[in-house]
């Protein structure tokens, strides 16, 4: 690996905008997140030229990209406070850089779309306002695709893999566990912790096998308890394929509102 190839990294994002309003969570749940958010920044070697976001809220037909030069705010979410409806973060966008992820996945046989009009999402925000509180670090989102493929974001994912060479940081935004109904009604712990445990051994364990047995998630133990609906994952396996033959490395693993959630880097 060259000294200045950017990494890739799937962060956990918690819920909402979780360490920018006080949502009643538990603090010390809420402020280990925003700890390991910030150390995020001081995985690059260097500081990147833009930062490439997957979020889990954004699904489209084919892979669309945000293309506007100052992407407003999207605040998908409900019900919460009314100082949840006033966070900033005024990154600015890059269109070269969108234009780029176009290129690339064309060539690679996808179809793709561009978003002048979208914002960033609170998969986006909520943890990069902690990693670029400074908001001076251009950031474009790309849209998962619906059907939720896995190996077909795994595909994408390989497709992006140059923009590492090319100063660009590929940030994958989701969790390890996303089932709404068991984080505020269930006693999850135990069951995403044994998917927790078969996600680490995958992505740690040997790089030949690792894009295979992803794209074999749902066979893992609870897989479907901790994953009802799988778009919380999917920007994991974008990672995975930009990372090439990179090892993957736990960042971070920790408990959130009951449940294991873990982050991952490689290179």
């Amino acid at each position: 690996m060259s000294m200045s190839r950017m990494p890739v990294a799937f962060l956990p994002h918690g819920g909402g905008p979780v360490t920018h309003v006080e949502l009643g969570m538990p603090r010390d749940e809420v402020e280990a997140l925003a700890r390991y958010w910030r150390s995020v920044r001081d995985l690059p070697r260097a500081p990147p030229k833009a930062v490439l976001v997957v979020s889990a809220h954004w699904e489209e037909a084919v892979p669309t990209v945000m293309s506007s030069p100052h992407p407003p705010m999207l605040y998908d979410y409900y019900n919460f406070p009314p100082e949840s409806y006033r966070i900033t973060w005024p990154a600015p966008g890059d269109p070269a850089v969108a234009a780029r992820v176009r290129e690339l996945l064309s060539h690679a046989g996808f179809a793709t779309a561009e978003d002048p009009q979208r914002g960033f999402d609170h998969g986006t925000f909520t943890p990069l306002k902690q990693t670029y509180p400074s908001a001076d670090v251009p950031v474009v989102q790309l849209s998962l695709k619906e059907g939720l493929d896995a190996a077909e974001h795994l595909a994408m994912g390989a497709a992006l893999a140059p923009l590492r060479d090319e100063g660009v940081f590929i940030v994958g935004s989701g969790d390890t566990f996303h089932n709404l109904r068991e984080f505020f009604g269930g006693s999850p712990f135990e069951r995403s912790l044994k998917f927790d445990e078969w996600l680490k051994g995958v992505v740690t364990g040997p790089v030949a096998e690792r894009n295979h047995r992803l794209a074999g998630w749902a066979a893992a133990p609870f897989a479907r308890y901790c994953h009802p609906r799988e778009e919380h994952l999917i920007p994991l396996m974008v990672i995975a394929g930009a990372a090439g033959s990179d090892p993957g490395t736990v960042t971070w693993s920790g408990r959130f509102l009951g449940t294991q959630q873990t982050g991952y880097h490689f290179g």
